[in-house]
């Protein structure tokens, strides 16, 4: 289906005027220059001016990183203001509804819930996969947002791209593919088709591979289209001048950030392999992410035991296809060890 921008802004959204701030209308900079225009405190420490409301300097370097128009980035206060944002801007409230693929990532439909929009759900297959003949049956005109999560959370694979690719080239509104453990997978970014697809946005996040979950920095890629409409919408100065130079900071080492990557790819076969020999674990399902979902005998038992040893993981249990189920992050080496030793301490 041909995707028609026009058709799944919300009416009052295309009429919208946004609201203009003081380092808007007068971007420039320079120490000569006297702001008395945006009722700053003037004595210098660092942050008594906003920070840039574009972040310019941020958005270039993610730019040239990630081979993408600096007009087709939006950044978030995390990567849940970026999905609130899509809500905001493409979905009528009491009318349309969403599509979510559980088990998949909580805030899709914590969102939905806020933005007073139905999440209709089509559960992944037994493999965590696509169920894409359901999927494509529960897509109609009021079908706004398809949202992937891939690799996914919480159980950890990269779904299939032929997959996403159908339900891209079957929905006239738009899918979000959201990318937040993709630097741990061998699998190729949707960034490297997003020009392909007009109803195609991906989300990516500083706070796993880069190590700034603290930060609080989401990134949307998507058509220059796209991010004018949630530019439009996003409030002026939604990234802090902590955030925005921290995180110019962080990119710009990017060979330590391979090594951390690396680091937690090796530690996370090495836990697989580990884990094997525990006999209370029946499966570990295979992962692109930085963590591992472990089905176990009994769940909630297994997590208790592990917190009395001092090991705090996450029970999935009531996540649909995960009964019984921990899900395990990544850790250091010494971490991974004491994680290892309680597991066996405790299989009894």
């Amino acid at each position: 289906m041909a995707f028609d921008l026009k058709k799944n802004i919300r009416a009052n959204i295309a009429q919208l005027e946004a609201y203009s701030s003081a380092r808007d209308e007068f971007e420039a900079s320079s120490d000569a220059l006297v702001f008395l225009d945006a009722n700053e405190n003037p004595f210098q420490n660092g942050v008594n001016r906003y920070p840039d409301p574009k972040q310019k300097t941020l958005k270039k370097c993610l730019s040239k990183r990630k081979n993408v128009s600096t007009r087709q980035i939006l950044l978030g206060n995390g990567s849940d203001e970026v999905l609130d944002l899509i809500f905001r801007a493409f979905c009528e409230p009491k009318e349309d509804h969403v599509i979510l693929m559980p088990p998949t990532y909580g805030m899709y439909e914590v969102l939905a819930n806020l933005n007073d929009i139905e999440a209709k759900k089509v559960e992944l297959d037994s493999k965590f996969d696509i169920d894409v003949e359901n999927a494509l049956k529960a897509i109609n005109e009021r079908s706004k947002i398809v949202f992937v999560c891939s690799p996914n959370n919480p159980t950890g694979n990269a779904l299939s791209a032929e997959r996403i690719e159908a339900l891209l080239k079957a929905c006239d509104g738009l899918v979000v593919i959201d990318e937040a453990y993709i630097d741990f997978s061998n699998r190729a970014s949707w960034l490297e088709r997003l020009n392909e697809f007009p109803n195609l946005i991906v989300c990516q996040t500083l706070s796993k591979a880069y190590g700034m979950a603290g930060i609080r920095l989401g990134i949307c890629y998507a058509s220059e289209a796209i991010i004018q409409v949630l530019d439009r919408i996003k409030p002026p100065y939604n990234v802090n001048e902590l955030t925005q130079q921290k995180a110019l900071e962080r990119l710009s080492k990017p060979e330590e950030i391979e090594r951390e990557i690396f680091s937690i790819q090796t530690a996370r076969a090495l836990l697989e392999k580990e884990m094997q020999k525990v006999s209370y674990i029946s499966e570990i399902y295979p992962s692109s992410a930085n963590f591992l979902l472990v089905k176990v005998d009994n769940a909630e038992k297994r997590y208790r035991q592990l917190i009395d040893h001092g090991i705090v993981v996450r029970n999935r249990s009531r996540q649909p296809l995960c009964k019984n189920t921990l899900r395990i992050t990544v850790g250091t080496p010494e971490e991974n060890q004491s994680l290892l030793e309680a597991l066996l301490a405790i299989a009894t």
